[in-house]
């Protein structure tokens, strides 16, 4: 079996293939998704949770909702980039593929609790879900081997001048989780925009039956809002980056450093502050991405698709 793993998202365009990739790549043993709210309200996530897996086909995985909104503050979601039902693009059909009756947090401690190894969780939404169980759970930071994120920036943020959208919406969560105890990877934009959905990979996808058809859609609706927003000739795909570094440490190249959570700064709340040049003097509490394998990220997902397809 692969690395036991948790998935924590808020899907989300990018989010729904990295739920493809961790439930079909062969390294991962995908043990439940959770969901939060951020790219969209937390009903609007679990739903799309929901049609991801049943236009996929993923059966046999829990899918539990999670927080409705973050620790401190209004939600604040990005409707202009994932569009009202936070999944633009595709038409899906009413999803199959139902929710468990617990609350997200509790269904991460239970699988924790009962699992046989140490699990690995993979937040790629906002990190409310997690610092909950960390704060609720504190003896559940021995049962949990990484905690490998997508979120955050070495440099530039996409929503403020230097916070990126996922340690934005819930700051204190981020903050609470880089302290609480777990050994924790930073998978930012410096790596994630490294990530394009070029033509070319729009094309493998297409090639791949209905399930590529689905993903080339996401990804043609999500490379819109990319050009309007951003300029972005091809948009990149940052959640599934987290995934990929689970699956081989060699796809997705880090560092160690001294990072911390911006919560005060009156233009800089939400940044990463990483310190790749130890001006602080501080030792390192977490590893930061800083290189991907771009062609061998795009085999992986693809493959991970391709293996869907053909079930």
């Amino acid at each position: 079996m692969g690395t036991p793993v948790i998935l924590d998202c808020d899907p989300g365009h990018d989010d729904a293939i990295a739920i493809l990739l961790a439930a079909a790549d062969p390294a991962v043993d995908l043990l439940a998704i959770t969901t939060v709210a951020g790219n969209q309200t937390l009903d609007k996530t679990t739903l799309n949770a929901r049609r991801v897996c049943t236009v996929a086909g993923i059966t046999g995985v829990p899918i539990a909702a999670g927080c409705a909104g973050p620790l401190s503050g209004p939600l604040r979601v990005a409707a202009d980039v994932h569009g009202e039902s936070g999944l633009d693009g595709p038409a899906f059909g009413p999803p199959t593929v139902e929710v468990v009756g617990e609350h997200a947090v509790e269904l991460i401690h239970r699988v924790l609790a009962t699992h046989p190894e140490p699990v690995t969780l993979v937040p790629t939404g906002p990190l409310t879900n997690i610092a909950t169980l960390l704060g609720r759970y504190p003896g559940d930071a021995a049962r949990i081997r990484e905690i490998v994120l997508m979120g955050g920036s070495t440099g530039r943020g996409n929503v403020r001048p230097y916070a990126e959208f996922n340690i934005l919406t819930d700051p204190e969560a981020a903050a609470a989780v880089l302290g609480g105890g777990v050994p924790v990877t930073f998978c930012g934009l410096n790596v994630t925009h490294q990530a394009l959905v070029t033509p070319e990979v729009v094309a493998r996808f297409t090639g791949l039956s209905e399930l590529g058809r689905v993903c080339a859609e996401l990804m043609t609706f999500f490379g819109a809002t990319y050009r309007r927003i951003w300029g972005f000739p091809a948009p990149p795909l940052h959640d599934p980056v987290a995934v990929a570094r689970v699956i081989d440490p060699d796809l997705v190249w880090c560092v160690e450093a001294y990072v911390e959570i911006e919560l005060r700064g009156e233009h800089t709340r939400g940044a990463t502050v990483v310190d790749l040049h130890s001006y602080l003097g501080r030792p390192a509490n977490a590893r930061v991405a800083t290189t991907l394998d771009v062609p061998g990220f795009w085999d992986r997902v693809i493959a991970a698709v391709s293996r869907l397809s053909s079930r």
